[in-house]
């Protein structure tokens, strides 16, 4: 059975605390899928371009690895648990992409609609933290810049300009 418990040295605010964690646990849950199908793709990428996609998709795994890390310890930091396990982020509606060998456009496609959903979720934490807890809005807006990061490194690879 999980505690869902205050832990006993939080100080915040409870219900600043229960909003903090209605806005991070999405984000966390797709960050976890994202490292996940992130890794996936990492292993199964083919084409002319495999060297850069293969190695860069593991920079995209590290990323949400440590976006959700930063996410989760900061609901945590507030007294509530947070709940990440993979059988949990698969209910949450996180969708992954198919199965398989691809070609590095199709891997890149799949990657940048995955980091697009992070987004969402990171962007409706942003708004919804701005006046609960501008902390919290802040490491939002950090995981956000970092998405950006990514999703434009992956998507310079199917420019043709």
């Amino acid at each position: 059975m999980t505690d869902t418990k205050t832990a006993p040295y939080a100080s915040a605010n409870p219900e600043v605390a229960s909003g903090v964690a209605q806005f991070l646990t999405p984000v966390v849950h797709q960050l976890v899928a994202l490292a996940v199908n992130g890794k996936q793709a990492h292993w199964h990428v083919r084409g002319h371009n495999f060297i850069e996609v293969h190695e860069y998709l593991d920079q995209v795994v590290e990323h949400a690895q440590d976006a959700a890390d930063l996410a989760a310890e900061r609901v945590i930091a507030l007294g509530l648990p947070i709940d990440a396990r993979l059988e949990t982020v698969a209910k949450s509606g996180a969708t992954a992409p198919k199965a398989g060998f691809k070609q590095a456009d199709e891997t890149i496609a799949d990657v940048v609609a995955q980091i697009d959903l992070a987004t969402e979720k990171v962007n409706a934490a942003i708004t919804g933290l701005a006046e609960l807890d501008p902390a919290s809005q802040d490491i939002a807006i950090s995981i956000r810049q970092t998405l950006d990061k990514d999703r434009w490194f992956l998507s310079a690879h199917l420019s043709v300009n």
